[in-house]
């Protein structure tokens, strides 16, 4: 089979798990009740809630201590001992501690919903610890490029060991589902800043395999994931982690960065096809200057399309609102009362039932709801026109010429796995 069948055939491997978990997504989605504690009228007795201990502060502090020393050794390893052997070490380390005993919590993916419910309700007191794993990444990464994605994440780690036999993908499937996570950032966005729901911790595909425990169809997801990831290296962490696409932007501008070779590169083409994730750009020869004529009518067009593109995608995204609300428990309460469904099978419902044992009126719920859906109306708006901004950003890079004399990696995608470096024939 041929290089190129190969590809074709991964491609559109991705986008059928893509599918798919969108699909598992929904059907989770559809599936989930939350409900105060009600007072039963049909003689139902709550069962006892037993509440476990906090963990001890000193031990939140050694959570963060644990995170800037891996993120400090895995930092030297890359830059400077540029040992892939010692990232593998490191990505085992950070399994067994983040992953296994940690039990993937605190998470920085998850934890930028805790920033985004902090920042739109003043009421909600957010952990010292939960800042620190959000900020301390991103600071490293600003320097140093992504080596939080190298091995001290355990979401990254664990699929990092399974890229066996991972295959390159079409350029076009890299760029189409590279969009996706912008999307899933600003949906988690939206239902942490309307106190709606933490949907990356809902739908993590490795936090049932962490604590080995979980529902069927999550412990499901996550198998698919490390089995894609067998053939196509890091599913999770390029076409779905919204953390990924903070820490893409701060990697660009990272004062030092990794690099395949440790001095100059003398064009062997052997790490060519190297990099799993798609991150080594290659050369590009010297261009023949393009005519002026030619950079205005560019100009002009990108100036007239990426408005139109925001607008689009605002458009679209607000006519999504009300489905996205949806998610909402007290939306989803107020529609079913509205809507008179007080029986599934016969049985009402156990929202109904703890709503009318609350005593709240009709007519404070219904307002409230309106209030929410109002939130995503406005949000909806936002995230379309962004991912208009984004689309139109894409196009736009399309058209610029970059001239480059060597094998570099693309800062942003690049996740300072050193994969590269071993097939650098380059000495220090």
């Amino acid at each position: 089979m041929s290089r190129h069948v190969k590809q074709r055939i991964v491609s559109w491997m991705a986008l059928g798990c893509l599918l798919a978990v969108l699909c598992s997504f929904g059907m989770d989605a559809s599936a989930q009740q939350r409900f105060p504690k009600p007072e039963f009228e049909n003689g139902h007795t709550q069962p006892p809630t037993f509440t476990p201990a906090p963990r001890a502060d000193f031990m939140e502090v050694v959570d963060v201590f644990v995170l800037i020393l891996s993120l400090s050794v895995v930092t030297w390893l890359v830059l400077n001992k540029r040992s892939r052997k010692g990232v593998f070490w490191a990505s085992i380390f950070s399994i067994f501690y983040f992953g296994f005993y940690r039990e993937g919590c605190v998470c920085s993916v998850g934890s930028l919903q805790n920033v985004t419910l902090a920042l739109f309700h003043t009421g909600y007191q957010i952990p010292y610890t939960v800042i620190a794993f959000f900020v301390i990444p991103l600071i490293y990464t600003l320097f140093f490029g992504r080596t939080f994605c190298a091995a001290v994440c355990p979401l990254g780690a664990i699929q990092d060991l399974v890229a066996l036999k991972p295959y390159s993908l079409k350029s076009w499937v890299e760029k189409t589902l590279g969009l996706f996570p912008v999307v899933y950032l600003g949906l988690a966005i939206l239902y942490a800043a309307t106190a709606t729901d933490f949907v990356i911790c809902r739908y993590d595909p490795f936090i049932g395999i962490y604590r080995m425990e979980g529902s069927f169809n999550m412990l499901v997801l996550g198998a698919a994931f490390l089995l894609a990831g067998v053939f196509i290296a890091r599913p999770y962490c390029r076409f779905f982690c919204p953390y990924g696409v903070l820490l893409n932007l701060a990697s660009r501008v990272s004062r030092r960065h990794m690099t395949i070779t440790p001095s100059t590169c003398i064009q062997c083409k052997l790490c060519e096809h190297s990099c799993p994730y798609g991150a080594i750009e290659k050369p590009v020869p010297a261009h023949t200057k393009e005519k002026r004529s030619g950079l205005v009518n560019n100009a002009i067009f990108l100036s007239l399309i990426i408005p139109v593109l925001i607008l689009i995608g605002g458009y679209a995204g607000s006519l999504l609102h009300e489905s996205l609300a949806k998610v909402n428990p007290t939306v989803r309460l107020a529609e079913q009362l509205l809507n008179e469904v007080e029986t599934v099978d016969g049985i009402i419902p156990l929202e109904i039932e703890a709503f009318r044992s609350s005593g709240q009126s009709l007519e404070s719920l219904y307002a409230e709801a309106a209030g929410i859906i109002q939130q995503f109306y406005i949000g909806g708006w936002i995230l379309g026109g962004i991912v208009g901004l984004i689309f139109g950003i894409t196009l736009a890079r399309l058209t610029i010429y970059r001239y480059r004399k060597d094998y570099e990696p693309n800062k942003g995608r690049c996740l300072s796995c050193t994969r590269c470096m071993d097939f650098c024939p380059v000495e220090e």
